[in-house]
């Protein structure tokens, strides 16, 4: 499985903890992030992740057209929900996206757990037919 990571930035330490702790689940899949939270989550687990460019830099239009893709399956999205709405614009599309073309989606620790946790049982297998 394509398993997509993004983090605000206030929410990247909490992103590392996540895989630290998911790291033997995590492994199992490919991992795609934008480009400061793969960096950081390679650093501290030793994952590899596909990086794009940074969000800010293109990389959430790069991230939302795998998604538009059909090449993520499934999406940890830890945001800040007391970030400023203007900022989140290309965050929102995220979401929006995922919505559209079914992609289950994450969007704290709480729900990524029970995402993650769903992987590893294979609840998630049928994304392979649908691709």
């Amino acid at each position: 499985m394509n398993i997509g990571l993004i983090a605000h930035d206030n929410k990247k330490k909490l992103m590392q903890n996540f895989c630290i702790a998911y790291r033997p689940i995590l492994s199992k899949h490919s991992l795609y992030a934008t480009d400061t939270t793969g960096r950081l989550v390679e650093e501290i687990t030793g994952l590899k992740v596909h990086r794009s460019l940074a969000g800010h830099l293109g990389g959430v239009r790069q991230f939302g057209a795998q998604i538009a893709g059909n090449e993520i399956d499934a999406v940890i999205f830890l945001r800040d929900p007391l970030q400023d709405p203007t900022r989140d614009a290309g965050f929102s599309t995220i979401l929006q996206l995922c919505d559209t073309h079914n992609i289950p989606v994450a969007t704290n620790v709480a729900s990524a757990e029970i995402l993650i946790m769903a992987l590893d049982r294979g609840d998630l297998d049928w994304r392979n037919l649908y691709r």
